[in-house]
């Protein structure tokens, strides 16, 4: 039966057949609106990366490894795992899950969420908030816009927020590493010193864009400080599971376990930046076909967010012509098809 709430002119409960009962309220004008969502029923998610598992993992391998930077040139290339958290304490996982691999630039969340904590104002007077539509380590696009990069999770980008990183916490590695130990729960996660060193040995291109920005006036440091910082950054080794459970908070509204990570307006702002840039120059058809905040990282992992739902990662190392998982983008495209969820 209808129910009647205050304030508004009728409510219905409603079973979506998928995740939850919603409550709604029914307008004149403007018709059948959500207003709450109601918990206690849940939808089958370890059946959904089942039948994907299922589906997708014959078909491995698909794509190129990272081998620009050699260490990552020696991963199986038929790993794959997904491993989703929900904001209720419900996890599902299927395949590699619980193996550790090497975020790279997943740990931009990281950075950014530390730089937005300690200095939001002074951080978008040094990077910009659109999407880049260039490759992640442009080096013109950086030139042509006077040292500024388009956003934070661009190379350029990533690079301004380390810089930030360090000046206000002076070891922004110790730094970065205890703040994920925090919101992943997993106390032992650590830097893969080979992977950071096999960066730092070839990252030419981020070292010219680090002194690049520091011509420009963009780095307050030593451009080799924040590489080392940065190259460290990315060489966090993570599972499915850890970095499902890490990223919570921005399904959270900024909350963890133990509180406020970031404010509910700052993991809006994070989600959006994911939404428009965290897959490189392929977010217009990650939008397309998956309809969530998400980045990406060329180890491989997409780490894809539905506020106020879940929080979820994939892994399948075989990158596309833009650095995402191939096999990754295709489970999250199933995944929203399979689910039904999307922002939009």
């Amino acid at each position: 039966m209808p129910l009647e709430k205050p304030g508004l002119h009728r409510a219905f409960l409603v079973h979506d057949g998928l995740r939850k009962k919603y409550l709604y309220s029914f307008h004149p004008v403007t018709g059948l609106w959500p207003v709450f969502a109601l918990s206690g029923v849940s939808l089958n998610y370890q059946n959904i990366l089942e039948q994907i598992h299922a589906e997708i993992a014959p078909t491995l391998p698909q794509g190129q490894l990272a081998d620009y930077i050699p260490q990552l040139a020696c991963v199986d290339e038929r790993k794959f795992g997904i491993a989703l958290c929900d904001v209720d304490g419900g996890y599902a996982c299927v395949g590699d899950a619980d193996e550790r691999f090497s975020i790279q630039s997943i740990s931009k969340v990281f950075t950014l969420t530390q730089a937005m904590r300690s200095a939001d104002s002074l951080l978008w007077q040094r990077v910009h908030r659109e999407p880049s539509g260039n490759a992640f380590n442009s080096l013109v696009q950086l030139e042509v816009e006077n040292g500024i990069p388009r956003n934070p999770f661009i190379n350029a980008g990533a690079l301004v927020v380390t810089d930030i990183v360090l000046t206000q916490f002076g070891d922004a590695k110790a730094a970065l590493r205890d703040f994920v130990r925090r919101v992943s729960g997993a106390g032992d996660v650590d830097y893969d010193v080979a992977v950071a060193a096999s960066e730092a040995g070839h990252g030419y291109r981020n070292a010219a864009l680090a002194y690049f920005l520091k011509s420009f006036g963009n780095l307050d440091n030593h451009p080799d400080q924040v590489l080392d910082a940065y190259f460290h950054h990315c060489a966090l080794a993570m599972s499915c599971a850890e970095l499902a459970r890490a990223h919570l908070f921005l399904a959270r509204h900024g909350k963890d376990k133990s509180g406020e990570v970031i404010s509910p307006s700052q993991a809006k702002a994070i989600n959006s930046l994911m939404l428009t840039s965290g897959t490189y120059d392929a977010v217009g058809a990650f939008a397309y076909n998956v309809g969530m905040p998400a980045k990406s990282g060329v180890g491989g992992g997409i780490v894809a967010v539905m506020p106020g739902m879940f929080s979820l990662c994939v892994w399948a190392p075989g990158l596309d012509r833009r650095g995402n998982s191939m096999a990754g983008s295709l489970a999250l495209q199933r995944f929203a098809q399979l689910s039904g969820h999307s922002v939009f």
